[in-house]
C-alpha cells in the first residue's frame, strides 16, 4: 500500500521541477553578448548605457544597413562613439554629395551678415536683370528655401534626363551655374517647393560674384575658398575640407565638398551651437534659428537643411514620428547624414553608400541611437 501511495505521489512531487526546466527551456533570451570590438568603438561613459549604444552602433555596420563606411556620434561637443568601416579611417575623407548645400547656406549666411547680399532683395543674377524677365522677381530667400520656381526635375528615371546628373556630369558640367540659371521658370516664385541642387549652384555662383575681384575662372575659384578657409572652415577646426569647383570657377556647393567623418561632425557641432566655436561668434545665431525655420511651401524643409517634420507632401526624410521636433539634418545621396539635436546635445554623423530605395535600414538605426539620448 505505501510502495502504491508513493508512486501516485512522486509524479506531483516532481511538477515544480519539470515546470522550471519547461520555463528555461522556453523563456525570452536577453540580448546577446556584446563584442569587445564593438565595446571598443564606444568611450567608457557616452552618456548612456555603454552597451545600448555599442549595440546601435554595431547595428549600423550590419548587412542590411551596408554600406556605413564612418559612423561618429557627439555629445554636447564631445565623441562618445567612433567608427569605421573597411578601408576608412578617421583622416579619410568621405563625399558630402547634398551635405554640401548646408555648407552653402552657411557661407550665404555670413555674406548677408557682411552687406554683400540681401537676403529679401532679387537674387543678383546677371542674366535675370533684363526688363520684363520674370526671374527677377526671385529672392535670396526663396532660393535658399527651395521654392524659386525654376524648372527643375530631381533624381528622376531615366536618370541622364534628371537636371542635378545633366548639370554635374553631362551638358552642364564645364558651367554649371549657367545650366542652372538658364533655366525658364514652371511656378510663380515663392509658391512651390521644389528641392534643387540647382538652386544651391546658384547661391554658390552668387557668393563668387560679390567675392572675387575678377570674373576668370581661377580668380572665383580662389576667392571662395579662402572665404571659406578662413571664415568657416579654420575657425570650426575643420581642415580637411576641400571643396569641388567646376570650369567656370564656381563651387560645387549642392554637392561635392569632401571632409573627414570628424570634421563633418564638428560642422554638425557648430550648427548645434548656432554658430559658436569655443566662445567665439563666427555667424550671427539669427541665421542657424532661420535655417531650421520650416520652408513656407515645405515643412521638413528649412534654408539647406532637412526638418525632422511631418512632410507636407511625399515621404518623411526623417522620423518625425521618433525623433525629437528640434532635429534637424543635412542629407546627402547615398545616404549622408549629420543629424543636430540641439536638446539632446547631440551630433550623428553617418557616412557610406547605400542606394536610396535601400536607405530606411539606415533610417530607423540612426533613430534608434537618437532615441538613446533622449
Amino acid at each position: 500500500m505505501a510502495r502504491h501511495m508513493l508512486s501516485l505521489i512522486l509524479p506531483f512531487a516532481m511538477l515544480p521541477a519539470l515546470a522550471s526546466c519547461s520555463q528555461g527551456t522556453n523563456a525570452p533570451e536577453g540580448p546577446a553578448p556584446i563584442s569587445a570590438q564593438a565595446l571598443k568603438a564606444v568611450v567608457k561613459n557616452p552618456g548612456v548605457d555603454r552597451e545600448d549604444l555599442a549595440r546601435a552602433v554595431d547595428a549600423l555596420f550590419a548587412p542590411e544597413a551596408a554600406e556605413t563606411r564612418a559612423l561618429i556620434v557627439m555629445h554636447n561637443g564631445r565623441i562618445v562613439a567612433e567608427r569605421y568601416g573597411a578601408g576608412v579611417h578617421e583622416n579619410t575623407r568621405l563625399v558630402s554629395w547634398s551635405m554640401a548645400k548646408s555648407i552653402t547656406g552657411v557661407m550665404i549666411g555670413m555674406l548677408v551678415s557682411d552687406g554683400r547680399l540681401r537676403l529679401d532683395e532679387t537674387a543678383p543674377v546677371p542674366a535675370w536683370q533684363r526688363p520684363g524677365d520674370p526671374r527677377g522677381e526671385i529672392t535670396l530667400r526663396q532660393l535658399l528655401q527651395m521654392r524659386s520656381g525654376l524648372r527643375h526635375a530631381e533624381a528622376i528615371d531615366p536618370v541622364y534626363e534628371s537636371d542635378e546628373v545633366r548639370m554635374l556630369f553631362l551638358d552642364g558640367r564645364d558651367d554649371m551655374a549657367r545650366y542652372a540659371e538658364d533655366q525658364p521658370l514652371e511656378a510663380e516664385p515663392g509658391r512651390q517647393f521644389e528641392y534643387s541642387t540647382a538652386s544651391s549652384v546658384i547661391l554658390a555662383d552668387l557668393a563668387a560674384r560679390v567675392l572675387s575681384p575678377a570674373p576668370d575662372p581661377e580668380s572665383r575659384r580662389r576667392a571662395v575658398a579662402e572665404y571659406l578657409r578662413t571664415r568657416l572652415f579654420e575657425p570650426a577646426k575643420m581642415k580637411s575640407m576641400l571643396p569641388e569647383f567646376d570650369r567656370a570657377g564656381t563651387l560645387v556647393g549642392g554637392s561635392l565638398i569632401h571632409g573627414t567623418a570628424r570634421d563633418w561632425a564638428r560642422f554638425g557641432d557648430f550648427l548645434r551651437t548656432k554658430g559658436s566655436v569655443g566662445g567665439a561668434q563666427i555667424i550671427p545665431r539669427q541665421w542657424i534659428d532661420f535655417m531650421v525655420t520650416p520652408s513656407p511651401r515645405e515643412a521638413q524643409y528649412g534654408a539647406q537643411v532637412w526638418l525632422n517634420r511631418k512632410p507636407t507632401r511625399g515621404e518623411a526624410a526623417l522620423f518625425p514620428d521618433r525623433g525629437p521636433k528640434d532635429l534637424y539634418a543635412c542629407i546627402g545621396h547615398l545616404g549622408q547624414y549629420v543629424l543636430i539635436s540641439p536638446g539632446s546635445g547631440l551630433v550623428v554623423v553617418r557616412l557610406g553608400k547605400t542606394q536610396d530605395d535601400k536607405l530606411w535600414p539606415v533610417v530607423d538605426r540612426l533613430a534608434d541611437i537618437v532615441a538613446l539620448y533622449r
